[in-house]
Formats: C-alpha cells, sequence, structure tokens
C-alpha cells in the first residue's frame, strides 16, 4: 500500500479530532427537519425509569403507552444539542400544558435545554410545535394499551403507523430498541410538521429481527 502524503496524514487526524455533528453546539434554527420521538413509556420504565425515583412516567396511577420525548431539530447527517448556553427559563404553567404529552417534569426540561434550544423558537413555541407535531400522528390502535408483554418485528409496528397514516412515507418512520425492548418510534418531518423521508433516522433504527413491548402499566 502507498502510503500517505504527510500533508494528507495530517488532514485525516484533523478531522478524526474534530467533533461530529452530534456533538456539535449548532446555531439556533440552522437545522434541516424534526424529528418527533415518541417513547413506549412501559420499555423506558422497565429499564431506566423505575431507578430514577419519582419518574410521573412510571407511575402506575396512570396507564402511559406512546408519550412524546422530544421534538429535536435533525440535520441531514448528525444533529445539534443546547444551542444556548444559558438556555431561556421555562415558565411553570408552559410545562404544566405539555405534561399530558410528555408527563416527567424533568424530561420537559432537559429537552427544551438540549433540543429546543436548537429550534430557534422560545420556550412556548417550542411547545407550542411539539404539540401541533404530536397531533399530526395518529397512534395504531392496537398500541393504544398492551395488557401483556408482547413480541413484535421492528417493520411490523412501524407498518402499522403507516397504516394509520396514510400520509406517512415508509422512509419517514423508524424504530429504536434496546437489546430486547421497543424503545422509540421517530418520524420525520420538515419544519412546517408534514412528513419526509429522512435517511438519517434509519442509520440508527433496530436491527433485530423482533423485540418485545412491555404491558401498559396501572389504570
Amino acid at each position: 500500500m502507498t502510503p500517505l502524503p504527510g500533508a494528507l496524514v495530517a488532514l485525516a487526524l484533523f478531522l478524526l479530532a474534530q467533533p461530529s455533528l452530534a456533538q456539535q453546539h449548532g446555531k439556533p434554527g440552522e437545522f434541516d427537519f424534526y424529528v418527533l420521538a415518541l417513547s413506549w413509556a412501559p420499555s423506558y420504565c422497565e429499564a431506566e425509569g423505575d431507578k430514577r425515583g419519582g419518574d410521573e412516567q412510571c407511575s402506575r396511577a396512570r396507564p402511559y403507552a406512546f408519550v412524546v420525548h422530544g421534538l429535536w431539530p435533525q440535520y441531514e447527517r448528525g444533529y445539534p444539542r443546547s444551542c444556548v448556553e444559558r438556555a431561556p427559563y421555562i415558565p411553570n404553567h408552559t410545562i404544566q400544558s405539555v405534561m399530558d404529552l410528555m408527563p416527567a417534569r424533568g424530561l420537559i426540561i432537559h429537552q427544551w435545554r438540549t433540543h429546543g434550544t436548537c429550534s430557534g423558537l422560545q420556550p412556548r413555541s417550542y411547545f407550542e410545535k411539539l404539540r401541533e407535531a404530536r397531533e399530526r400522528v395518529q397512534i395504531p390502535a392496537r398500541f393504544h394499551r398492551l395488557n401483556d408483554y408482547t413480541m413484535v418485528s421492528p417493520a411490523e409496528v412501524e407498518h402499522a403507523f403507516i397504516d394509520a397514516n396514510p400520509q406517512l412515507p415508509a422512509g419517514a418512520v423508524s424504530v429504536t430498541c434496546d437489546d430486547r425492548r421497543l424503545r422509540e418510534v421517530r418520524i420525520c418531518m420538515s419544519k412546517d410538521l408534514s412528513f419526509r423521508d429522512c435517511a438519517e433516522n434509519e442509520r440508527r433504527s433496530c436491527r433485530a429481527s423482533h423485540v418485545v413491548m412491555p404491558p401498559v402499566r396501572g389504570g
């Protein structure tokens, strides 16, 4: 193999030392599209939520199924995060206004600081945008509630969402998982919240043939 010229070696080392797009702070409002992340709350609670203590979405008083994890500004490859060093304060009434979609105060604050600040919107407008995005997606009836552990394939879940949302292209929806549980359904939307394809989302999708969906708690 012919050795690389010294200048190319230096350039390669420089590029490797740079942060990835996913680690860059980015500038508010400068992004390509959104991802609406819908978390299967029973998977989160079983995997990590129970260890946190006091996490509202893991309370057995409410039968949470799919909840909103976040509305994330994205690049065509990678994503910005924490775009404002000191994120604007979220008024309590704004937090309360979205608790029906994101039933955990800590989650709301974290999502605003990490992702919402990259939207270029103020807190109230960002969470209004998040609600509008959620209202554009119909959850398949079979996933409104599960009473037992249920094995599914990622493709099966994707197709269920496509069937429930006729305008949703196959390239706009993907499923994520941990080593055995379905964790999220992620849906790509343009800045005006119309559905759109996104290859970046697919690169981070679940590769398992089948995963389990734990049952909904309480209710």
